[in-house]
């Protein structure tokens, strides 16, 4: 304890050097926690049932993920399969509800009966569902519905009145008999689910029955994750052959396949999270840069406190000659090391959960939120103590050992420390290391900037300003299939009729949302092409859907209101697609044949050429694409459309009071979303965003430390050659080549940091090659930028102490010494 207080006092004596070593830690440790607790919450964090570790994911062998399979595979599979303590099921979905009276898109997810059995998951409130309600058109208690504590308190204010209260789903009405445990939200990490509804009343809804289901279950406690694997893949051919698809498009050779695929298990402790794929990389980049932040700064505090040591080494000496172990002196020095990164870091983790939220924040959007644990649990705790005990040893050790060693050599001496300052050597060490973190680090900003950068600059296809998307639900079992188009288009004209709106339009697919609809398809002349090189996209468009984009029409026409259901099918391709299939000279007339989910339209002639748009990501090139007028389909999809409307007298979420209120007049439950396009566009780049600007930012901070590094190393190298200097200024040096002196041998220093850098960069970036677009991972001008920026950084932080050198007075000098 007398340590720590002395430690305190000394630092309280230098507040603004202290108050900097404070800020360094506690965004180095902060940053750190957050990437962490990021990390633990999408890879690590198990979920919050019973004994998760026992769960497994099946999937297939050919799989790059978790496989979602056909209903019959789940129907197979429970008939068959018995060598688990449990199997369970679910496929996430999104639903139109009205709680009470107003209506919203919320996500839920359709569950077997032995879903909250096999999770071992007791109720909140009520009663969980079980097996007697998967039944078709509902169990003996009719149609019920679990929802989630946090719905239960957003919607229902935590009242207990809730259980049996009406859920009206799709137009369904559902009973709820339960609310979840507080922290369970669904088996898909980052993805909230709201409402569970069993399988069985799937059959209530229309066209709701075409499930991607994922499965998952329990081992037994005796038995091995290899070793269930074996006895699954024993069951294989009976679940196989009973859940083949009887699809006359399937061909042979892929019955063949779809046979011999062979089932996988994988861990399922921490849930199914498909975000991983997306995003396991980047936090890896993420974790690596604030690793290298906390380095350069835990170099700068070295630096400090082996300058302080070495200016209480009078102190230290007297100490040593009253009788105190070298173990002592260390322990008293590593003190202020262990005070100011605890003070660092209570600082860092009280920033950590604001910092994680906010990066959470920067990727959710309003049609895709993503949600994630990320309160600090004993997982993130115990790694913010490691950071902050390894921060201790790494900042304060080298320095307590460097001063003792002085110590030895040099107990009771009246004159300094060798004036030419041989003992900065260490000093110098850590400021070429710090140059080199931080010239990767700044590297590494550098391509991910440009990345960035050359991103936003990639041609669209479409005007994004000005335009208003809202997301209306297709699914809603009070409207009739055959009537949907008809409420569409009553929808469209209502929104049209809104002053100030110029154009509206309804689709599918829109610009830049992710996933794209692929289909086989044909054209004359095409020969016996494989299918998998005859996948076109397929977007379902009503008509001014290119005039209300801006997108075009580069020959032809675009689709009209005369373009309905009884009229000569036609379609509108893009360039790509001219380019693959069609002969460029005169792509109009000609007929393609394609395949659409249902008793649709199996050709149509090509009216129109729009020009490329991107769809899916603005990394890929636009695909080849077809357009289908949606008045000439049989059925609507059972999905949510998206209304897409211009005005160019106000900006579009001003306009989205008056769209909700024209849709409500054709349908009043209708349930809406609504997004600006330019913001959809700005969040397809949400990753590239993110690591733009952190390891921007990151880069800046690591330029500063090495900057306020070198600033004091220089500063203290001076004070220590003053007497130097004032003969040398004694003997006529001016005061030019004093600034000269000291300033090549900070350049020395930071040269030598910019080139072991640049040679661990060479290394590093290889890393960063998925996540780079139009340039490569060893980019001369981001090299050379980076080196010129550390240098002139460099050179600029040491001219202070530099200029105040060469303005010293030889007499006052010589006399102090």
């Amino acid at each position: 304890m007398n340590d720590l207080r002395s430690a305190v006092r000394s630092l309280r004596a230098t507040p603004i050097v202290s108050g900097i070593a404070f800020l360094s830690l506690a965004l180095g440790i902060g940053a750190s926690t957050a990437i962490f607790s990021l990390t633990n919450s999408l890879l690590l964090r198990k979920l919050p049932v019973r004994d998760p570790n026992a769960l497994v994911l099946v999937t297939d062998a050919t799989a790059p993920g978790v496989r979602a399979y056909a209903p019959g595979v789940w129907e197979s599979f429970q008939r068959v399969v018995d060598v688990f303590d449990g199997t369970l099921a679910w496929s996430s979905t999104e639903f139109n509800l009205v709680p009470r009276g107003e209506a919203q898109i919320v996500r839920g997810a359709w569950v077997s009966g032995s879903y909250f059995g096999t999770l071992g998951l007791s109720p909140l409130l009520g009663r969980l569902l079980a097996e007697s309600d998967d039944r078709r058109n509902g169990g003996v208690d009719g149609s019920v519905a679990v929802i989630s504590h946090a719905l239960w308190q957003q919607h229902y204010g935590g009242a207990p009145a809730v259980i049996g209260s009406s859920l009206m789903l799709d137009g369904v009405s559902f009973r709820v008999v339960g609310v979840t445990p507080k922290r369970f939200s669904g088996l898909d990490v980052g993805r909230r689910a709201d409402v569970f509804v069993p399988f069985g009343t799937a059959t209530l809804m229309p066209e709701r029955e075409g499930l991607q289901i994922t499965i998952m279950a329990r081992r037994r406690a005796d038995q091995t994750v290899e070793a269930a694997t074996v006895a699954l893949r024993r069951l294989q051919p009976q679940i196989r052959e009973a859940s083949l698809p009887q699809d006359s498009r399937w061909r042979q050779q892929d019955r063949d396949a779809y046979l011999r695929d062979g089932f996988v298990l994988l861990s399922g402790a921490t849930g199914n999270a498909r975000l991983r794929l997306r995003y396991e990389h980047p936090l890896g980049l993420l974790m690596a840069v604030v690793a290298l932040v906390l380095l350069i700064a835990c170099a700068n505090i070295a630096n400090l406190l082996l300058a302080r040591a070495l200016i209480r080494r009078r102190e230290l000496q007297v100490r040593a000659a009253l009788g105190a172990s070298r173990w002592r002196l260390i322990r008293g020095l590593l003190a202020e090391s262990l005070v100011i990164t605890s003070v660092g870091a209570a600082l860092g983790i009280a920033l950590a959960s604001s910092a994680s939220s906010i990066v959470v924040q920067q990727l959710s959007t309003r049609s895709n939120p993503i949600y994630l644990d990320i309160s600090i649990d004993s997982t993130v705790a115990l790694f913010a103590i490691a950071v902050t005990a390894l921060v201790t040893l790494l900042s304060g050790i080298v320095p307590a050992v460097r001063a003792t060693d002085l110590l030895r050599s040099s107990l009771l001496r009246s004159t300094d420390l060798n004036e030419r300052g041989r003992f900065l050597g260490p000093s110098a060490a850590l400021i070429v290391v710090q140059v080199a973190l931080s010239l990767v680090l700044v590297v590494g900003a550098g391509l991910f900037l440009k990345t960035f950068s050359s991103l936003t600059a990639v041609p669209l296809g479409f005007e994004p300003e000005h335009v208003l998307m809202a997301a209306v639900t297709a699914a809603d079992a009070r409207v009739p299939p055959s009537q949907r188009l008809q409420m569409f288009q009553r929808v469209r004209d209502a929104v049209l009729s809104i002053p100030g709106v110029t154009d509206a339009a309804f689709s599918f697919l829109t610009p830049v949302m992710g996933p794209i609809l692929l289909r086989p398809i044909e054209v004359a002349d095409g020969g016996a092409t494989p299918e998998r090189d005859r996948l076109s996209s397929v977007n379902l468009v009503s008509s001014g859907w290119f005039q209300t984009l801006r997108t075009p029409i580069v020959a032809g026409r675009e689709f009209v209101d005369a373009d309905r259901a009884g009229t000569t099918p036609v379609v509108v391709v893009n360039e790509a697609f001219v380019r693959k299939f069609l002969k460029p000279s005169n792509p109009l007339g000609q007929v393609v044949r394609f395949g659409i989910v249902g008793p649709n339209v199996g050709s149509a002639e090509v009216v129109g050429v729009a020009a490329d748009a991107v769809y899916s990501s603005l990394r890929e090139p636009a695909p080849p694409t077809v357009y289908l007028p949606l008045a000439q389909l049989q059925r609507v999809p059972p999905a949510l459309l998206a209304l897409t409307v211009r005005s160019e007298t106000a900006p579009p979420l001003q306009m989205a009071r008056s769209v909700a209120a024209a849709i409500g007049t054709v349908h009043p439950d209708a349930a809406l979303t609504f997004q600006p396009l330019t913001e959809q566009v700005n969040a397809s780049l949400a990753q590239e965003r993110i690591l733009a600007l952190l390891s921007g930012f990151f880069g800046g901070f690591a330029v500063l430390l090495a900057g306020l590094g070198l600033f004091g190393v220089t500063s203290y190298s001076v004070s220590r050659r003053r007497r130097e200097i004032g003969i040398r200024m004694a003997l006529g040096a001016a005061p030019g080549s004093v600034i000269r002196l000291i300033l090549g041998r900070v350049c020395l220093m930071v040269v030598a940091g910019v080139v072991i850098g640049a040679a661990v960069s060479t290394w590093t970036t290889q890393f960063t090659t998925s996540l780079l677009f139009g340039l490569e991972p060893r980019d001369p001008e981001t090299f050379a930028l980076a080196a010129v920026l550390l240098i002139g950084a460099g050179l600029l932080a040491a001219l202070p102490p530099a200029w105040h050198a060469s303005h010293v007075d030889p007499s006052v000098a010589l006399r102090s010494e």
